[in-house]
């Protein structure tokens, strides 16, 4: 994995997440993941808050993928809380049958990154999914369905539970990566409230970053 540039923010998020976004300004990173060279745009502002920066718990989970050298090919992937797609991305220029997925007001930074990045020809989709309200209208046949940061508000936490539900089949592999604040309940999340309705295994810490990686399966009868 090689960084050329990245965005330096709070480890921790503030209580006040707009006063940390007021500012408006576009910043430009480039990766390289699994040989695989991505330049990802971040545009800062209020209107997209915590979606507009490459956390470091993508970085991890693109880092993760690259050292076990997990095959993607022809796989049917969704990514929930996109926010910039670097993740997605990366799996779609892998062979995945990507489908990136965040709030509406996040998805023209998801479709500039995936147009500077994917080119014709391969498959990646780009689409709304407002976690416990439209998860329906997606399939439940994913390979696998993959999260970046997103367990940090507890009030999404319930329908967080609920699109991971729907989302799901048996033969479903969910991969999550999380910086792991305790203020937020993250940890609370992972050890005591996923459990309860999958199967969570710990696959990767960064002790030095404070970011965890599970795979999170259902529970086979």
């Amino acid at each position: 994995m090689y960084m050329e540039e990245e965005s330096g923010l709070s480890d921790v998020l503030p209580r006040d997440l707009a006063s940390l976004f007021s500012d408006t300004y576009t910043e430009e990173s480039r990766y390289t993941f699994c040989g695989q060279r991505l330049s990802i745009t971040q545009h800062y502002g209020s209107n997209l808050g915590v979606a507009a920066p490459v956390w470091e718990a993508a970085l991890n989970l693109c880092a993760y993928f690259e050292e076990q050298k997990l095959n993607f090919k022809g796989k049917k992937i969704i990514e929930l809380g996109a926010g910039t797609g670097i993740v997605g991305i990366l799996l779609s220029l892998l062979g995945g049958n990507v489908t990136l997925t965040d709030l509406p007001h996040t998805l023209s930074q998801i479709e500039k990154n995936v147009s500077a990045n994917v080119p014709d020809g391969y498959s990646l989709n780009v689409c709304a999914l407002s976690w416990g309200l439209d998860q329906t209208k997606f399939p439940q046949d994913y390979d696998f369905v993959i999260g970046a940061d997103i367990v940090y508000l507890k009030e999404t936490y319930d329908h967080l539970l609920q699109t991971l539900q729907h989302l799901c089949c048996p033969s479903t592999t969910i991969f999550l990566s999380s910086k792991m604040r305790a203020e937020h309940g993250t940890v609370d999340f992972f050890q005591d409230v996923l459990p309860k309705y999958f199967n969570v295994q710990l696959v990767w810490r960064n002790a030095e970053e404070n970011i965890n990686i599970y795979i999170v399966t259902q529970y086979q009868n």
